[in-house]
């Protein structure tokens, strides 16, 4: 799979590692690769890689994943496809409509 980076260093992902059970709901439900297994836990690859869907955190039974989907890419794609506009990621904008 290419490598996808959407905005750098601003991805609100954060993995606990204290919490992680290496179950590996994450690996299979991450649509870009973020996560790995490393040491019978989860760690983050390239956090960078991360649209914040919430695929992660909404199966992980552990709740050991956070992170706050509907901001960032991921809501740029589905509201431009809600508005039929092309995906805006700059959230720059003052209206508040993106993040």
């Amino acid at each position: 799979m290419a490598t996808l980076t959407y905005l750098k260093d601003v991805v609100t992902l954060q993995l606990d590692l204290q919490k992680c059970n290496g179950c590996m709901m994450c690996i299979t439900v991450c649509p870009h690769e973020v996560f790995q297994l490393k040491d019978k836990k989860a760690f983050i690859q390239n956090k960078d890689q991360c649209m914040e869907c919430g695929a992660c955190e909404k199966n992980c039974p552990e709740s050991a994943i956070n992170v706050k989907s509907g901001v960032g890419c991921a809501a740029a794609v589905i509201n431009g496809l809600l508005k039929g506009t092309a995906p805006n990621c700059d959230c720059s904008n003052t209206k508040g409509d993106c993040c």
